[in-house]
């Protein structure tokens, strides 16, 4: 089927395009050109493509930890698509290995009964992590890594896991390597690495920290830290929380500044649209005031904005350009995970998946054709 869509502009993921008409066939990008505005034509005022959030905790009403099922994966979605995020990692935190091996499948299954949703695969965040760095992790859960742990879950789910978040100082160089050659992506988070152990993880191939300055070894000047040595590698990805909370909006706008096209944006959201204010999983709780989750200890439980909400804080309070903050929001996570070839770009060949909003960045809205 062929259709056709007008748009005032088009933020394309590498450039900003003036009244252009972009033909779809079949759901893909067919031909995009100069035109003149068609009454005939449907029409937007900004174009983006759809906007892509690799680190989501649950929905409106389900957290994906608690109950690993596809019920929960199509809340993730449903409730991403309302606020205007198009692709999503459910994310799965630290648990039992029978937990992680149910998400795998709940994830596989709803992806092969839904090929056309915006779940990408999931976020295994956890459960090798630094016990000190934690945060609301569950210190019953949190492990060292054996081989035969990681085979099992690679075994289950390297083609579901798209992202999977360690730390690396808990880890052989030999336990790192298989993570980096199954597949996934490794990301080095709720770590306390020293500024050498983490550059010696960027130089075995990890390339991407988990939600930069939170729960994360913090920059010193005498210890420079998982924060420090990300700021010196020029190649790793640091995605960001700017919320105002999880980051403080000066640290956000440090970030910016060292780290420019690295940089990218989550939302680590544990439920979208504050309809949940309290949550309780075991040992794990989370209450909502005054725009945080917190739990009972006192740490931060997750986020509750959107990725869209990142968006207009990047620009509206940073003061990151449009076009950028829509990139850390786009192709600069696709090719963090591996991605670009798939999603992040409006060109020929991309899926006609956008997100569109208006000039005041109060309304964005996912759109396929």
């Amino acid at each position: 089927m062929s259709l056709q869509l007008f748009a005032e502009t088009v933020y394309t993921g590498q450039e900003i395009l003036r009244n252009q008409l972009i033909q779809v066939i079949d759901g893909q990008i067919a031909g995009m050109e100069y035109a003149e505005p068609d009454p005939a034509v449907t029409r937007v005022t900004n174009l983006a493509p759809g906007l892509f959030d690799s680190h989501i905790n649950g929905g409106e009403k389900f957290y994906f930890t608690e109950r690993a099922d596809e019920e929960t994966i199509d809340d993730i979605y449903q409730a991403s698509v309302k606020t205007g995020t198009a692709y999503v990692l459910p994310t799965l935190i630290t648990s039992p290995q029978d937990n992680i091996l149910k998400g795998i499948e709940a994830t596989r299954n709803y992806m092969a009964k839904n090929p056309q949703s915006g779940v990408l695969g999931m976020h295994l965040e956890g459960p090798f992590l630094n016990p000190i760095k934690r945060g609301a992790h569950l210190a019953g859960y949190v492990r060292k890594p054996t081989n035969a742990d990681l085979e099992e879950i690679i075994r289950h789910g390297k083609d579901i896991i798209k992202l999977i978040t360690i730390a690396p100082e808990m880890f052989t160089r030999e336990q790192i390597q298989i993570l980096l050659e199954s597949g996934i992506t490794v990301s080095a988070g709720h770590s306390n690495a020293t500024y050498e152990e983490a550059t010696a993880a960027f130089n075995q191939g990890i390339q991407l920290v988990t939600h930069l300055y939170n729960a994360m070894s913090a920059f010193g000047h005498r210890a420079p830290g998982l924060v420090g040595a990300t700021f010196d590698n020029e190649s790793v990805y640091a995605p960001l929380i700017i919320d105002g909370v999880h980051c403080d909006f000066g640290a956000a706008s440090v970030a910016y500044k060292i780290k420019k096209d690295k940089l990218f944006l989550i939302s680590d959201a544990l439920f979208l649209g504050e309809k949940v204010t309290e949550f309780k999983w075991g040992e794990f709780d989370a209450y909502l005031k005054d725009g945080r989750y917190t739990n009972s200890d006192g740490n931060l439980a997750g986020a509750t904005i959107s990725l869209p909400d990142a968006v207009r804080n990047a620009v509206n309070v940073i003061g990151i350009p449009l076009q950028e903050a829509i990139e850390m929001a786009t192709i600069r996570p696709a090719r963090a995970l591996g991605l670009e070839k798939q999603i992040g770009s409006i060109a020929i060949g991309y899926p006609a998946t956008f997100t569109t909003f208006d000039d005041n960045l109060e309304n964005f809205s996912v759109l396929k054709m």
